[in-house]
């Protein structure tokens, strides 16, 4: 048996799985793992299949070497999913990894389906169940895939609590094998403001701008955002992000809505005067805390772990998924300069204190080497 110490001292190996790097707070989540572990004598190594479609791969990716899994992929697809199986067992078989940490469904799926001889965590960063495009039948099979695979895990992380909270009530696992790890992320360097617009090829008409900055998609709920922009014709709204909405949004938008697709996020915030959030799902969305540690009031539907984001009423507003609602929120915030500026300076400093990288960092690795003790223990 060897002794805490040594464990605590030896390296690790951790292989961590995700179906694909698409822009985004996931891929941002493990690249900053991967940058910052094996300061703690973990090595890391990502798997990952390819974005497909209209996504981007998110440009923290280019950073490191990814072993390419060519069949893992977001779509179910039951004999691409074998393929991706068979390549996950021999990059295993390859590597030797002491653990094995999953990421998202597909990869979890991949991940858990099948002992790989080795602990496996896997990380929720969100859930599926409020997703448009997983209700009815497709969000029963997902929920029983789920109740399947939680035991084939050792832990299960949540970037939150509420999401936690979510899937435990789905059934989902059980209390023991959850902790919530926040994601760290740093604070970006916001583009001067003509600079901004310069960037983006829009003009300052000197009117207040909501920002908007998510993928277009039916879990994002683009369409909303519009609806609010319709209600609200005299202030701008920008809306930045790519996805399968994309063309219908741009196509439908009215006058005082500026679809820009995919942007780079420091222009968006130099231009912004408050973001908003109109999500059906999300985990614990790091646009909205990357748009207050740039000192942006932050207005959004309370899902997922939303509500940990934004302290409302103090940094922002966290409001039903309801229309009404959101328009009161921000009318509210941009008809007063000095509510804004108020909020947006308690949500930068609320924010550098709660989701730091250091933070992040720290808990994963007290999660790993908390596995290996215990197998060490054992054996």
């Amino acid at each position: 048996m060897q002794s805490n110490s040594a464990v605590n001292s030896s390296q690790i190996t951790v292989l961590h799985v995700i179906a694909r790097l698409n822009v985004g707070g996931t891929a941002r989540y493990l690249t900053q793992l991967a940058k910052h572990l094996p300061e703690h004598n973990v090595k890391i190594v990502i798997a990952s299949g390819y974005v497909q479609g209209e996504e981007v791969e998110d440009p923290s990716a280019s950073q490191f070497k990814i072993v390419c899994i060519p069949s893992l992929g977001r779509a179910i697809n039951p004999i691409a999913d074998y393929k991706a199986y068979k390549e996950l067992k021999r990059v295993v078989a390859d590597l030797k990894p002491d653990l094995i940490h999953t990421h998202t469904f597909k990869a979890g799926l991949i991940g858990r389906i099948r002992d790989f001889g080795v602990p496996v965590i896997h990380t929720f960063h969100g859930h599926l169940f409020t997703d448009p495009e997983f209700k009815g039948a497709k969000g029963t099979v997902i929920r029983l895939i789920e109740n399947y695979l939680a035991p084939h895990a050792h832990s299960l992380v949540t970037v939150g609590v509420g999401v936690a909270e979510d899937l435990i009530k789905k059934g989902i696992g059980v209390r023991s094998q959850y902790r919530s790890i926040a994601p760290g992320v740093l604070p970006l360097d916001v583009t001067e403001r003509s600079k901004a617009f310069k960037n983006l090829n829009l003009t300052d008409d000197g009117k207040l701008i909501v920002g908007w900055i998510a993928r277009m998609t039916g879990v994002k709920n683009p369409n909303r955002a519009l609806e609010i922009a319709e209600k609200l014709p005299s202030t701008r709204f920008v809306m930045a992000g790519g996805g399968d909405l994309l063309d219908s949004i741009a196509t439908t938008a009215g006058e005082n809505v500026s679809v820009v697709g995919w942007q780079d996020a420091r222009d968006i915030f130099g231009i912004c005067h408050l973001v908003l959030s109109t999500s059906e799902n999300e985990g614990m969305p790091v646009a909205l805390i990357e748009a207050q540690l740039a000192g942006l009031p932050v207005v959004a539907t309370d899902v997922g772990a939303v509500s940990e984001v934004i302290q409302t009423g103090v940094t922002g507003r966290v409001v039903p998924a309801d229309n009404a609602a959101l328009i009161q929120a921000v009318t509210e915030i941009i008809n007063s300069s000095d509510k804004g500026k108020a909020m947006g300076k308690a949500g930068a400093i609320r924010a550098r204190k709660l989701f730091s990288i250091e933070q992040m960092v720290a808990a994963h690795v007290d999660l790993y080497r908390s596995i290996e003790l215990s197998r060490s223990n054992v054996k």
